[in-house]
């Protein structure tokens, strides 16, 4: 799929409005989350893994915890 999207305004923010096909690739719904990568080539829109921040809560914890550990594995 190549398409053009135009950016509007949405109060002080913009957005853009996906098309239904681009929906059904991503695998998301209104009123789901999408998850975006800046990368090299522009962005990467993906749907949202539903417990990828109760992920990244536990990662958090075990760094914290182990932030010695981790300083001298960085060596």
């Amino acid at each position: 799929m190549n398409t053009t999207l135009k950016i509007t305004r949405i109060g002080n923010s913009a957005g853009v409005i996906l098309p239904k096909e681009l929906l059904t690739h991503l695998h998301a719904e209104v009123g789901e989350a999408l998850s975006v990568v800046v990368t090299p080539r522009g962005i990467e829109l993906s749907a949202a893994e539903p417990d990828f921040e109760a992920q990244m809560a536990a990662a958090r914890e075990v760094m914290a915890r182990r932030k010695r550990a981790l300083r001298e594995l960085a060596k």
